[in-house]
């Protein structure tokens, strides 16, 4: 499996991370498995903004061939699939962080100060130990 994005690359740190990470989908396929608990294609689909099966399996697919998660074989369930993020996928923690925090200071949506920003705001380094598993979730 390969851990280098498809197209070729300048060189700069910004233009790799948004060649794996830079559209809405995977950002948020990324905060469902790392905040809200998601493991299954199930899970993924369910999620608030409603992505549909082919874009959901198309960056699935994508953040796996890139390394930032782990797709394996269900053990309750072997016809079925559970998604993990990696090492590398964790270590997004800080970055889930600041988009919380930046995302809940300016959204003029209903109301963007969820539990998670609340929990971010409280407690920043916790949040980030959760994610990169330094402690139980």
């Amino acid at each position: 499996m390969s851990t280098k994005p498809k197209r070729a690359l300048s060189g700069c740190p910004i233009d790799y991370a948004l060649s794996v990470l830079g559209d809405r989908w995977s950002l948020l396929i990324i905060r469902d498995i790392a905040i809200k608990g998601s493991k299954t294609y199930a899970d993924l689909l369910d999620g608030w903004e409603g992505i549909s099966t082919n874009i959901l399996a198309q960056r699935l697919r994508h953040l796996e061939e890139n390394g930032v998660i782990r797709k394996r074989k269900n053990p309750a369930n072997w016809r079925s699939s559970l998604y993990e993020l990696t090492p590398k996928g964790r270590d997004l923690a800080p970055l889930l962080a600041e988009l919380v925090l930046w995302g809940g200071k300016f959204n003029d949506a209903r109301d963007p100060k969820t539990e998670t920003y609340a929990s971010v705001r409280s407690d920043r380094q916790g949040f980030e130990r959760k994610i990169l598993g330094e402690e139980s979730a």
